[in-house]
């Protein structure tokens, strides 16, 4: 038995979290940030701006693995705090339903969904914010658009990975299919 106690529970070595990549489905949740009007109607989509470790520029969404022992409504807020801010005042809904399960594999057009580095099952969401978002980690700025403009071809291209179609599949799920 070792002697050594575990201080940060959840977290994988960046070794361990490297073999488990390439043996298991690492689990995650992905958030759609939205502005909301007083019916309820998406008016915004927040995108987050980034830079790659290669340089390129690119949108996203809210990203981030659930940790183990973790609920998934905690990974949820833990995320959204993370890549929004902790003013930002995310509303997540009392169900935790997913507007979908995207399935990111490492090989290119198995789903539309694709991860270089692993095997992730990702639960998707859209969360209406009410509050001020200042992006922070590795994510340089917030844009908001409308959702016509989320769907266009310029800004869909600007998303790797397949999350222009979760994008997408988003927008059509709160009644705005393009």
């Amino acid at each position: 038995m070792s002697d050594m106690i575990e201080t940060t529970p959840g977290w994988l070595s960046t070794d361990e979290l490297e073999l488990t990549r390439g043996r298991m489905p690492i689990l995650y949740v992905e958030a759609v940030p939205v502005r909301v009007d007083d019916t309820g109607e998406v008016t915004s989509i927040g995108l987050l701006l980034r830079i790659g470790p290669d340089g390129t520029v690119s949108r996203t969404l809210v990203s981030g693995r659930v940790l183990h022992h973790e609920r998934v409504r905690d990974a949820l807020l833990r995320h959204l705090e993370k890549d929004l801010g902790p003013v930002a005042l995310p509303r997540v809904p009392a169900s935790l339903q997913p507007f979908t399960v995207a399935e990111y594999f490492p090989t290119a057009g198995i789903t539309p969904y694709h991860d270089p580095r692993q095997h992730a099952v990702s639960l998707a969401y859209i969360v209406p914010v009410t509050g001020d978002c200042r992006p922070r980690q590795d994510a340089l700025d917030l844009v908001w658009f409308s959702p016509q403009e989320a769907a266009s071809p310029a800004v869909q291209s600007e998303m790797p990975g397949g999350r222009g179609v979760l994008l997408k599949q988003a927008l059509a799920h709160v009644g705005h299919a393009y």
